[in-house]
């Protein structure tokens, strides 16, 4: 149970249901990570379903104050939906001020106590953003001098009304968000209108280009991976890495991460070669594919920490359903971290399974989202596109006999590794 004051009408006690939760990267215009929506559900759970927005914003405070907000979005920025019972209500004692962004959903009227409410809250310290803004009514015209940030949802304005918009928010001297980007096209027309952060998931789309071919340094990390993939003694696999010294620097640097777990600091490549064990270096140099474009300065940052997030919570997920099965973790691993791989080299990826070896039940997860490791690629994308995909969610969580609340904290988890691998791989 979780009691909360709400200023209006005395004491009001909400039981929080199951929920399940989604983030959603925000990123600025060089497409460095700014921030996270946090996203979330209630789950269907017979009759009593509670399905006011005070249940939800409450389960997903409590439950990530209870996890550590930082476990949830790391150094970033957390925006979370408020509406008008949430603002009324003191669970905001819950939330660290200096990481969040309270987001004003559109239809909440303007009235006096709103209003009086928000400048409370912001004296204590707290910013807000103004959401899915199609125009300037009453309300946002209200809402405007108390806000940090305007976010436009790129589904529900045109272009035109955009171009007009725009400039007037900027004029105010307003942040603004464009929401559900999901193309190339709309980020450049966005970056044009002088928008400062994006949301949505135009960077994990793949722009295939014909004959491409793969950079030396990706090269040689996958000529690497067929050597540890194959059956190539640790002397051969130490003298290929040291063929290329900044391949051996990043993966010693990449493999004393806390994320590894080692208990002992590994200082030459025999250790690491050693100590990890074939697996877990395949492991580090499908990572590594993802860091390398972002050390020559392309920014490909939000590729790794979605394939690293997706990859581990893959994992987790097949460590939870079919326990004492290492070899089963590590497989849905790959499958997580090689399903953005056709984004990140722009080949399709019957061409990229060509070049790397894998066996049928990858193969299959990769090209037609089937078998066991199809189905967890399946719920992992749903929970990333929480907003379209929800419903699909708590099937699937049934099929796999799994309940929301584990899958939460899994998410977490998964979350926080990622954090870390990313902020040591760059």
């Amino acid at each position: 149970m979780i009691d909360l004051t709400l200023h209006d009408s005395g004491p009001r006690s909400l039981r929080v249901r199951e929920f399940y939760l989604g983030r959603q990267p925000i990123l600025d215009r060089n497409q460095a990570l700014f921030g996270y929506e946090l996203l979330f559900r209630n789950a269907p759970v017979g009759p009593a379903n509670i399905t006011d927005d005070l249940s939800a914003t409450a389960a997903v405070i409590a439950h990530a104050s209870q996890l550590g907000m930082e476990k949830t979005i790391g150094d970033a920025l957390g925006f979370v939906n408020v509406d008008a019972s949430v603002l009324m209500s003191d669970i905001f004692s819950f939330l660290p001020r200096e990481k969040v962004v309270l987001e004003i959903v559109n239809t909440m009227p303007a009235t006096p106590e709103i209003l009086g409410r928000i400048r409370e809250l912001a004296s204590h310290g707290f910013r807000f953003a103004l959401d899915d803004v199609t125009g300037e009514n009453e309300d946002v015209l209200a809402l405007l001098p108390l806000v940090d940030y305007v976010k436009m949802d790129m589904r529900n304005i045109p272009l035109s009304t955009l171009s007009k918009l725009a400039p007037r928010f900027r004029q105010e001297k307003k942040k603004l968000v464009a929401e559900k980007v999901e193309t190339r096209e709309e980020f450049k027309n966005c970056l044009d209108l002088g928008f400062d952060y994006f949301q949505g998931y135009y960077f994990s789309k793949p722009v295939i280009m014909s004959g491409k071919k793969l950079s030396p340094s990706q090269l040689a990390v996958m000529e690497l991976m067929t050597l540890v993939t194959s059956d190539a003694d640790n002397q051969e696999i130490e003298r290929a890495i040291k063929r290329d010294v900044s391949l051996a620097l990043n993966l010693l640097r990449l493999v004393n991460t806390p994320a590894v777990g080692a208990r002992q600091r590994i200082d030459s490549l025999s250790q690491a070669v050693t100590i990890l064990g074939r697996r877990q270096l395949q492991r580090w140099l499908q990572i590594m594919l993802y860091a390398e474009p972002s050390k020559r300065g392309h920014s490909m940052t939000p590729l790794l920490m979605l394939a690293t997030t997706r990859g581990r919570l893959l994992e987790l997920l097949a460590g939870k359903l079919r326990h004492n099965q290492r070899e089963v973790a590590d497989i849905a691993f790959t499958v997580g971290i090689m399903s953005l791989m056709d984004t990140l080299f722009g080949i399709q990826m019957e061409e990229i399974l060509e070049q790397i070896p894998v066996g049928d039940e990858v193969r299959d997860a990769l090209l037609h989202r089937g078998g066991f490791y199809g189905d967890l690629l399946k719920l992992v994308e749903c929970i990333e596109r929480i907003e379209e995909m929800d419903n699909h969610i708590v099937p699937t969580l049934r099929d796999l006999a799994m309940s929301t609340d584990e899958l939460v904290e899994l998410e977490m988890a998964a979350f926080e590794w990622s954090d870390n691998v990313v902020r040591y791989a760059l």
